[in-house]
Order: C-alpha cells, then structure tokens, then sequence
C-alpha cells in the first residue's frame, strides 16, 4: 500500500531542477512517515527496475525512445497505473507526457505539480512534441484535485495559467540550506563570481561569460559548475568556451558532486542564474546561495525574479542583457548587499520544513477527498 505515487520522467540519479524538488518531496514525505513510491523512466539502462532510497520506493520503466529532452515508454503508463491503484493519492510532476492519460486512468485523486512550459528550439518534430506535451499538461492541470506551482508569478505568465487557476496552490521549492563549507574553489582575495547547473540553452551561460570579461579586473574569478555529459536534450558546453576564449580567470569545473556544494558555496562571492526564457521557472540554486550567504544575480523572468524580489539579496537583470550584467556585477563587487539579512531572509521564506507542511495539506486533503 502506498500513501502516494508520485510520477515524473526523470528522478535522482539525474540531476535538474525539476527532479530534485521530487526527490526532496519525496524524501521528506518519508522521513515523516509517509509511503512513497517514485514511479519514473530508466533513463540510465544500467539503474536497476526496483529501487530504495532514503525510505522512498522507486519502479523505473524502461526507456523505449528518447525524442528530445523526453522518453518513450509505455511501461512507465503502465507501472504507475498500477501502483496508483494501491494508493491514497498521486502526484504529478509536469511536463510529464504521460500526465493526462494518467490524469483521465487514475483510481485515486489527482495533485499535479506544474514545474515549467517546454521551450524547445524552433523546428517541426520540435512543435508536435510542445503541442503534445501542452495537451498532456492541461488536461492533466485540468483533472487534478489541485494544481502546484512555484509561484503565483510564474503561473500567471505560463501557457497553462487558464488550466492552474482554478485549483493553484503556490508552493516553494524546497529549498535545504547548506552546511558551512571551505573555500577550497578560491584562487586568490578577487571577487569569485559562481554559476551552478546544467550547461544548457536556456541558463544563457555563454551570457554571463560575456559579462564577467567585460570586467576591467584581473583578479577576479569565474566558477561554472554543472554537468554537460549527461544532459537530456544535449549540452552547450561547446558554445560557452568559446565565449570564454582563453581567459585564465574563468574555470570550468564540470559537474559538482553534492559532498563539494557546502566548499563550493564557500568560495564564491555572487552567484548568478542568467537564464534566458521560461524553462527556469524558479531557480532553487539561488535560494541555496541565499540561504548559504551568498547574493544572487537573476534574470528578470517570471518565477526566478521573485526569490530577489522577497529577501531584496540580490540583483534582477534583462535576460541576455550583457552590460546589464555586467554593471550588476560590478555592483555586487563594489558594494555587497549585507549577507547575514540576507541569508536570514531566505532561511525565513524559503524553510524546508514550510514547504514540506504545505504538501502534506495539499496531498491529504486531496486524498480525503
């Protein structure tokens, strides 16, 4: 018997935003007492089909096709039709292509969870895939006993909004803080500028990279964290050294191993997320700085603005605005906001166990239902 199902594309060994927030949900949920099960795609052949990690249940589905950042597999359908009809409740985690033929199946109620819209580069196949997947969110938002999202910002601004509104529920990403850390990433007293994430189209890395070389400073750094081998839909890392050319003060560092975050964290001075369209709709990375002590320069985008905006820890940019860049970043070289208000900000608005709370409420009142 399972308290709730929940279901998505890509779950933890993968690493993105999207997945982490199921990963913390889930895991929290069982830390208090919850039966979770996790039913998601095989992404990686070599995971095996039944899983446990940290009290959470996993069934991965095979891998049939990959079209995009998406799978193919009918096994997941299945597999979570099937775990569905144990359980209390289901969670959602969209864009899930599955989502509204799980929506329409489902033998128990439905919470959707609306993480982002697809943005995918122009092209035919490209177009059927968004329009498919719009379809499949909509009627899923449409058929759930409440509709998730990050924000009340972003939910406004996305495609889906006339599917949200009549059920949104705003809820935060959890978002955990950090141990303290050393400053092992450090070379030098400069200014350590920090990005961390998938090297992918929408971050808009190549931007900051741009924007940090516009700085007349030879003593500060650039850190890009982030994977690029393992990335569904495929990596620009290609394109960001070439931006960065031969410039000694910028490092990439590859993927960050999770026991390097808290030395990580410790080493830089700003983190920045400049993304450049609506596929990041939030941002956990900069709470984490936040949270950490560190400032966050954003993109002025609908979600990810909002975390700035409440704790005021930061600066807010044009997206692809590269002066705008870099004049923030100056100003966070020459003038730091206080870094104790606010990682008190943060810790005050963004507190995991608030979030955890909120999706209890959510989920049993569904079940209930």
């Amino acid at each position: 018997m399972n308290d709730v199902v929940i279901v998505l594309t890509y779950y933890s060994p993968y690493v993105s935003g999207l997945t982490n927030v199921a990963r913390d949900v889930a895991e929290g949920l069982a830390a208090r007492g919850w039966r979770v099960c996790v039913v998601t795609s095989k992404h990686d052949p070599a995971l095996p089909t039944h899983d446990e990690r940290n009290g959470v249940r996993i069934v991965r589905a095979p891998v049939l096709a990959r079209v995009g950042k998406g799978t193919i597999g009918v096994n997941l359908t299945r597999m979570a039709l099937r775990e569905m009809r144990r359980a209390r409740v289901a969670n959602l985690h969209l864009p899930l292509i599955e989502g509204g033929l799980l929506s329409r199946l489902a033998s128990v109620p439905v919470v959707a969870t609306y993480h982002c819209d697809v943005t995918l580069p122009p092209g035919a196949i490209n177009d059927l895939q968004r329009r498919a997947i719009d379809r499949a969110s909509s009627g899923a938002l449409r058929r759930s006993a409440a509709a998730v999202v990050s924000s009340e910002d972003y939910a406004r601004h996305s495609r889906m909004w006339p599917a949200i509104r009549p059920t949104m529920v705003a809820i935060p990403p959890p978002c955990p803080p950090r141990s303290a850390g050393r400053p092992t990433y450090r070379d030098g007293d400069g200014f350590h500028v920090g990005f961390l994430g998938r090297l992918v189209e929408e971050k808009g890395v190549e931007h900051l990279v741009d924007a940090f070389r516009a700085l007349d400073d030879p003593d500060s750094r650039l850190l890009i964290g982030g994977d690029h081998l393992h990335v569904a839909g495929g990596s620009v890392v290609d394109r960001i050294r070439r931006h960065a050319g031969d410039d000694p003060r910028i490092t990439l560092l590859g993927f960050v191993p999770d026991e390097q975050l808290d030395d990580f964290y410790a080493s830089i001075d700003a983190f920045a997320l400049p993304s450049v369209n609506a596929f990041e709709a939030f941002g956990i990375v900069q709470v984490v700085a936040m949270r950490a002590g560190v400032p966050a320069l954003v993109s002025d985008l609908p979600g990810v603005r909002t975390v700035v905006g409440t704790t005021g820890f930061g600066e807010v940019v044009p997206p692809g605005d590269v002066p705008e860049l870099t004049a923030s970043l100056r100003r966070l070289r020459d003038d730091p906001p206080d870094a104790a208000a606010g990682r008190a900000a943060a810790d005050e608005h963004y507190d995991v166990e608030a979030v955890l709370d909120a999706y209890e409420a959510v989920l049993t009142k569904a079940a209930d239902r």
